[in-house]
């Protein structure tokens, strides 16, 4: 009878409450999207007319082949892709080498250098200052403004260093009787055992640059090299010039065209997500290792 009732708990008022609640956040999460992806496949009449709710009305693909045409959007979506590549590239390259030392109790200054980190995440420098020190650096209109500055970011390089914490020691100290470098074993051992963990942070990391309008705001001047994010930014709120002339040339509404481009945006993140949820459910047990 005990088993029993162990593998069969009984359904508390509590898990009715949890069941209530999380149906209504994954109401309120899921309902924009499908709005967004309603709008974008229906017709000019039943935009207008306020008649889409959940489901494309008068089915057409008119938004997405004016985002075909328009060049300004496939290259800002190429811009986007090309930046967050090589941005989490970087970000993980970083700091999974930044880690590595602070993560040995031997390592000289260890406890000096974890200050230093961890007060960058209470205290910056500010906006105009390293405005300034990227201009110096002559990367004004270039890639590297948009990958360089943030090369590491504090949380997820202390994710990482209590991920290399918890691994075996013994690990190290064979490779190290065996002759092998830092660098070998921060490569080819350390680095490979810690898939879990770079994924967790990657994703962060790809969620950042795929998203970030700010840091290209300030640092892009050429339209030719801006993100996605900050064209989709300037047709929801400023890019009425634009949207007129749309609206005269075809009969897509606003309407379509933001929702079209909003939803094109999110499409990596929906594709890369599932894949990647796995790793990111292994990078949260992070002392799950054992020796």
């Amino acid at each position: 009878m005990v088993a029993r009732s162990a593998l069969n708990p009984r359904f508390t008022f509590f898990d009715l409450f949890l069941v209530v609640v999380l149906s209504l956040i994954g109401i309120v999460t899921v309902y924009p999207v499908l709005y967004i992806v309603a709008v974008s496949f229906s017709d000019t009449a039943s935009i207008v007319q306020n008649k889409v709710f959940l489901w494309p009305k008068g089915f057409n693909l008119d938004a997405y082949r004016k985002i075909i045409e328009e060049p300004k959007i496939p290259r800002a979506y190429l811009n986007t892709i090309m930046y967050t590549g090589l941005g989490t590239f970087i970000n993980l390259l970083m700091t999974a080498v930044a880690a590595y030392p602070l993560s040995r109790p031997g390592f000289f200054g260890r406890k000096y250098f974890m200050i230093a980190i961890v007060l960058t995440m209470f205290l910056s420098g500010g906006i105009i200052p390293t405005y300034l020190i990227v201009q110096k650096l002559h990367m004004i209109d270039t890639i590297w403004a948009i990958v360089i500055p943030n090369a590491i970011w504090t949380v997820e390089l202390l994710i990482l260093k209590s991920f290399y914490e918890s691994m075996s020691g013994s690990l190290r100290e064979s490779a190290l009787i065996d002759g092998a470098s830092e660098y070998r074993i921060l490569f080819n051992i350390v680095i490979p055992l810690s898939k879990p963990a770079l994924a967790s942070i990657g994703l962060f990391y790809f969620m950042g640059h795929w998203n970030s309008f700010f840091i290209p705001m300030i640092y892009l001047n050429d339209p030719k090299m801006l993100p996605l994010q900050v064209v989709l930014r300037d047709m929801l709120f400023f890019d009425t010039t634009q949207q007129n002339s749309l609206i005269e040339q075809s009969t897509i509404t606003p309407q379509a065209m933001k929702n079209a481009t909003i939803f094109v945006s999110m499409v990596p993140v929906l594709l890369i997500y599932p894949f990647a949820q796995k790793y990111f459910a292994k990078g949260i047990m992070l002392g799950s290792e054992k020796g």
